[in-house]
């Protein structure tokens, strides 16, 4: 059982297991969204618990996806594609609480990446998604 939070702690989640390796997205909106880029894990659906949900807002960033914040105090905590059918939702990594024994598997987006940082970690990285 993996935990995860807000800042604030008024939202907290419990992920029964953690199945991929976590991705780095530098798109325009992510950046925005988070003051950086996210770093995020798909996980199930059904495996995934949360506390607090009344205090988990939505904004739909396009007419794709919608991005999951809390309402308290703005931690970013998701990243949802509403496909039909779709079993998985993001989970921004920084919400974990402790050691999940996942790594980075790589950079998306990196044609859109702010100028200010460099990628040096010799993972892939891919233009677009």
């Amino acid at each position: 059982m993996h935990r995860a939070s807000c800042l604030c702690g008024a939202v907290k989640l419990e992920v029964e297991k953690i199945e991929l390796q976590p991705e780095a997205c530098h798109c325009t909106m992510c950046r925005k969204h988070t003051g950086h880029f996210l770093v995020g894990v798909n996980v199930k659906r059904k495996d995934l618990t949360i506390h607090g949900e009344e205090s988990v807002g939505w904004y739909r960033s396009s007419p794709e996806v919608r991005r999951g914040f809390c309402t308290v105090c703005g931690s970013t905590l998701f990243w949802d594609a509403l496909k039909e059918g779709y079993e998985y939702i993001s989970i921004a990594m920084g919400a974990f609480d402790g050691p999940t024994g996942r790594r980075l598997r790589g950079h998306i987006f990196v044609g859109e990446k702010g100028d200010y940082y460099d990628i040096n970690d010799g993972l892939p990285q891919k233009k677009e998604w």
